[in-house]
């Protein structure tokens, strides 16, 4: 994604400034190299930097800034979320990594982050252990979709949604496999998967 102007001269002060202090600035320094007196809108661009990928925070911590790597051409780097489960549910657990994916297979309309699979529920649908699934968020999906379905607010998992009546069936796409069946109040949609990226 194309940089304004006073973006790149964002970028330029925390790449100049690490390799001079060997930590990252904080937004009053960039402010102050910058003649920007509103720590908002450092912010402002800080934020912005993150989303388009060039550069990742971790939030409530000071001198969180890094560089990432940057785009390339019909590429978008995703947010790695964690590992989904692709058998029993199991507790998704974040991580700060990005992952670079074709353009094409985004909605740009909609919100969307990588999860790295793990078991072989999902093999008939070519989703297999150890690939990466895009996943667009999305709560209301179609019938038959592969979501990421949270389980009583705790465990994920990745299967085919079925609405029947006051359940949800959660369908493997592995014939060795039997579905799941859980009240619809204790199901919540966090998204549909888009694509599958595999890594030799």
């Amino acid at each position: 994604m194309a940089l304004t102007r006073r973006q790149r001269e964002v970028m330029d002060v925390i790449r100049e400034f690490i390799g001079r202090q060997g930590y990252s600035p904080s937004l009053e320094e960039i402010g102050a190299v910058l003649g920007l007196s509103s720590v908002a809108t450092v912010h402002k661009h800080v934020t912005l930097l993150v989303e388009k990928g060039y550069l990742r925070r971790t939030w409530n911590q000071n001198r969180s800034i890094e560089m990432t790597e940057p785009e390339t051409p019909g590429t978008v780097n995703l947010p790695l979320y964690g590992t989904i489960a692709a058998g029993q549910p199991l507790e998704a657990v974040p991580t700060d990594e990005r992952i670079s994916v074709p353009a094409e297979m985004v909605n740009e309309r909609n919100n969307a982050y990588v999860l790295r699979v793990q078991g072989d529920s999902m093999i008939d649908e070519q989703i297999r252990d150890g690939d990466f699934v895009i996943i667009e968020e999305r709560e209301a999906p179609g019938k038959g979709e592969t979501v990421v379905a949270l389980i009583d607010g705790t465990e994920a998992t990745l299967k085919r949604f079925y609405r029947d009546g006051a359940s949800v069936r959660l369908e493997p796409a592995n014939s060795a496999m039997q579905p799941m069946i859980f009240p619809a109040e204790t199901v919540r949609i966090q998204g549909v998967a888009v694509g599958v990226i595999r890594k030799f």
